[in-house]
């Protein structure tokens, strides 16, 4: 049920003034007009933190100023730069879409919500982030923060992953939207619930919205807002050999559609079923005769799945012939390549060549 008019005006005049006058999130894409830069940032903290999203921001958009540039540059260089930050979706949906927009549309945003919803990668969220911020068109946002300062402030229980609960979120968000500061609306609802209504440990006792607050009466604010399903994790196991010469590593190409794809990788082999230790030394014996323990492993917790993998590093005198689906890359060009964050581990561990 949505709450009455007065109750949803207070709410808004009472984020706003925070925001207007406490809210000193002081990052680089706030108050930004141009939605070349507004799409980036938001592509960018998708699932990712602020103070992460910061340093990848301030690269692309030195790099890459404008569209056309992230248009013509080589896909290797791009992902190279978004190296580190995981699902790596969003960055060839990145490169997908700034292509259309230096083709089709001389390098501009479409001025329409709808316009922009129908460009690969953009959903929901990111369409009323570039129309609102870039356009002032009244289109309201709902990500995590917003959910959570919304089920939290007006005591809504559906879960936020129903599409019940979805549809009543945002005509909620819809309706609280103050007329002519849509942008203000949105940027102070989010930066609420980043840096005040936290999913931990949120600051109750200095909540400004605390006395119409649902959850704090009730004390529910742990309880809210509420989830219908658990996410359901699959293990997997990833068994790497690092061969290398004296001058140069064996690295494959991630060309399935799966996780880090058209990342580079060490020889891979990650069994179907249960791999033993004796099944992992007799396919070591294929490169050398002393190498079957693992020197390095490295554990990665993805959204929908558990990433163990072992590192086995296998000196060699001269390349096997048999490999033909890689490429040598000597070991001082490594940093040309683009490595998911489990193959950056093993590079940071240690020295290993």
């Amino acid at each position: 049920m949505l709450p009455t008019a007065a109750a949803g005006k207070v709410f808004t005049t009472r984020l706003l003034q925070w925001h207007f006058e406490a809210n000193n999130r002081d990052l680089p894409w706030k108050n930004e007009k141009d939605a070349y830069k507004i799409w980036l940032s938001e592509v960018i903290l998708q699932q990712t933190r602020a103070d992460q999203a910061l340093p990848y921001y301030e690269r692309f958009t030195t790099q890459y100023p404008d569209v056309h540039l992230l248009a013509a540059a080589p896909e290797d260089e791009v992902f190279r730069l978004w190296q580190g930050l995981g699902y790596y979706n969003r960055c060839r949906n990145l490169l997908h879409t700034a292509r259309i927009l230096s083709r089709e549309y001389g390098g501009r945003f479409p001025g329409t919500y709808e316009e922009i919803l129908a460009l690969k990668g953009i959903g929901s969220y990111t369409a009323a982030a570039i129309a609102s911020f870039a356009f002032g068109l009244p289109y309201a946002v709902l990500d995590g923060n917003v959910y959570r300062v919304l089920s939290r402030y007006f005591g809504i229980s559906t879960p936020i992953d129903s599409p019940a609960g979805k549809q009543e979120f945002q005509e909620l968000a819809t309706r609280l939207l103050p007329q002519g500061q849509a942008a203000a609306f949105n940027q102070a609802i989010m930066d609420f619930g980043s840096s005040v209504c936290k999913p931990k440990s949120p600051a109750c006792t200095a909540c400004p919205l605390s006395a119409g607050c649902f959850a704090q009466k009730k004390g529910m604010v742990a309880q809210l807002p509420v989830k219908a399903k658990k996410l359901k994790v699959k293990e997997r196991h990833l068994h790497y050999f690092v061969l290398h010469t004296e001058q140069e590593v064996y690295l494959q190409q991630r060309t399935a559609k799966d996780i880090w794809q058209n990342l580079y990788e060490f020889l891979l082999i990650e069994p179907v079923g249960p791999y033993t230790g004796t099944d992992t030394w007799k396919a070591l014996q294929r490169y050398h005769p002393d190498a079957a323990e693992s020197v390095f492993r490295n554990r990665q917790r993805l959204t929908h799945q558990l990433v163990v993998s072992d590192f086995y590093l296998i000196p060699l005198d001269t390349k096997p012939g048999h490999l033909t689906t890689g490429i040598w890359v000597p070991k001082d060009q490594l940093k040309n390549y683009a490595f998911p964050k489990t193959i950056l581990s093993f590079f940071n561990r240690k020295k290993y060549f």
